[in-house]
């Protein structure tokens, strides 16, 4: 792999949400294979690919959510097929699903302190 390629690698946050969060579409982008990605990437960033890419999925949703938008656009925005893998993905992440997040959020935002 030469360098240009490899360069690629430290734009992944970029490209993850061009690619649509998918690791083997982040692999074309790279110019190399799903494996190659998965060896030279744990170095480079310390975690695989998907992991990464979960975790910046999930900090975008919070981003999201926190700027008002629904759980079924925060869904779309991110390229979930289904809404509830989302919300299943997001509690297995946060511990709490979306919407009770946004209702959290809320909730504070409007709180009136003594």
């Amino acid at each position: 792999m030469n360098r240009s390629r490899s360069q690629r690698f430290y734009d992944w946050q970029q490209l993850a949400q061009q690619v649509e969060y998918s690791v083997s579409a982040l692999a074309r982008a790279c110019g190399v294979s799903v494996r190659t990605l998965e060896r030279r990437f744990p170095p480079a960033l310390g975690d695989t690919p998907g992991r990464c890419l979960r975790r910046l999925r999930m900090h975008r949703a919070i981003e999201l959510l926190r700027d008002g938008s629904t759980v079924k656009e925060t869904s779309a925005c991110l390229c979930y097929q289904d809404p509830s893998h989302f919300s299943r993905e997001f509690r297995r992440e946060y511990g709490l699903a979306p919407k009770e997040y946004r209702n959290l959020r809320e909730a504070r935002k409007y709180r009136i302190r003594p």
